[in-house]
């Protein structure tokens, strides 16, 4: 197989968690060596999972080995003195740094952009922090929920008498890696456009707030601040009685959850989806206004659609409603997912054997590169599964490695265990 996009992009990842193992990931998995420094309990994601039977083990945390595919680990103690001599190695080493500290943070542990790019003034270094590297919330704490509550549009997600939700999952540190990946790859590429003349490509210093991720997100915040410049009016979540249209929502059906979105201009095609039933033909129901009447959608549902979708499966009812051109699908569980023909067919999962957690089905690439592709080349490292390699390509000899591992500065692997 061809080389991925990026080899030959040497990579130093000091991340943790998500949003940052989420960009050198997609660095990693397009070809980028990615070598993963972390402390000698690990990233926080191993202790994160899931995990298989719901035993925690920092070896087999579902979270970990999805974010930390094609990276290899050197376990390092960066508060010791005896670390600079090798993190000074490293940063030679590396065309880029990436790390997802707290402010601060990396300049304490002498990982900082002044100090790397001192010994290598054409680092590309992504910092990757809740409010950036700067302004008066830059050391305040985050969580996801807290991020999306504050910068996405969390305002209008959820019912209106009710408290409003973040969307599921991690959405929000994902897209910031996402971004931050982009970011770190243009930066990169601007090497390439430099004058020839000059001694070195620039390195630069990339900020990446997550907080800033959610603001300029596509999920309804850009449209939502774009209508209350031109308006003044604010999103408003709908209310759990009333009606923002119908059909538009989620329903059950024979064998799950079915989501439809058949209200306002798309009503016609939801009513011929029913079949047409007489009663839907009345010319009360072609009336624009009543798609904001509670009592009308009340009628048509407990009438006429549920007793339709109730009745049917979600492949048949998503068939029907594909047939009529009605915005629709199945609401899928994983293990919907992993069988589903089309991604299957596509190669959208990767199959991999892990050293402790077994052979496992990963997801797959984001998209598709046929000349220079995404490729699974190995799973998730073992805490410090690389130290002694890394360092003896560093030019460690074997008893420096030895001393450093005596002084607790590097930590050696455990035996893995299944």
């Amino acid at each position: 197989m061809p080389d991925g996009a990026l080899a030959g992009l040497n990579v130093l990842d000091f991340t943790h968690y998500v949003a940052g193992p989420y960009c050198t990931k997609l660095l990693a998995d397009y070809g980028a060596d990615v070598i993963k420094v972390e402390p000698p309990a690990g990233d926080g994601a191993r202790r994160t999972g899931p995990f298989p039977d719901d035993i925690p083990h920092p070896e087999q945390s579902g979270l970990f080995l999805h974010l930390n595919t094609n990276k290899q680990s050197i376990a390092i103690d960066l508060r010791s003195d005896s670390a600079a001599a090798i993190i000074e190695r490293l940063a030679r080493w590396a065309d880029v740094v990436v790390e997802s500290f707290r402010p601060g943070v990396a300049d304490r542990l002498g990982i900082g952009y002044a100090t790397l790019s001192l010994l290598n003034p054409a680092l590309i270094y992504t910092s990757i922090s809740n409010f950036g590297q700067t302004g008066p919330y830059r050391d305040y704490r985050a969580s996801e929920i807290i991020l999306y509550g504050i910068g996405g549009e969390m305002h209008s997600t959820g019912l209106a008498d009710r408290e409003p939700l973040k969307l599921g999952g991690n959405v929000g540190l994902y897209q910031a890696g996402a971004v931050a990946a982009v970011a770190t790859i243009g930066a990169s590429l601007a090497g390439s456009f430099t004058d020839d003349d000059a001694d070195t490509p620039p390195g630069q210093h990339i900020d990446v707030s997550i907080l800033e991720t959610q603001l300029g997100s596509v999920d309804r915040r850009q449209s939502a601040l774009l209508a209350h410049q031109y308006t003044g009016e604010l999103s408003h979540r709908p209310p759990s009685g009333g009606s923002g249209g119908y059909p538009n929502a989620v329903y059950p059906c024979a064998d799950g959850y079915f989501q439809i979105n058949g209200s306002r201009m798309y009503f016609p095609r939801a009513v011929a989806m029913l079949g047409s039933p007489d009663a839907l033909t009345e010319p009360r129901w072609q009336d624009p206004s009543s798609q904001g009447s509670p009592e009308m959608q009340d009628e048509f549902e407990s009438q006429h659609f549920l007793p339709w979708i109730l009745e049917r499966s979600r492949a048949d009812a998503w068939q029907s409603a594909q047939s009529h051109r009605v915005l629709s699908g199945p609401i899928n569980t994983m293990a919907d997912l992993d069988v589903d023909p089309s991604f299957n067919l596509r190669g959208v999962f990767a199959e991999s054997d892990h050293p402790a957690a077994g052979p496992l089905r990963y997801p797959g690439r984001p998209f598709t590169m046929p000349l220079s592709p995404w490729q699974l080349r190995h799973p998730a490292p073992l805490l410090g599964q690389h130290t002694e390699p890394i360092l003896t390509l560093l030019g460690f000899d074997q008893a420096s490695i030895d001393r450093l591992a005596q002084q607790g500065v590097i930590i050696r692997p455990a035996p893995p265990e299944r």
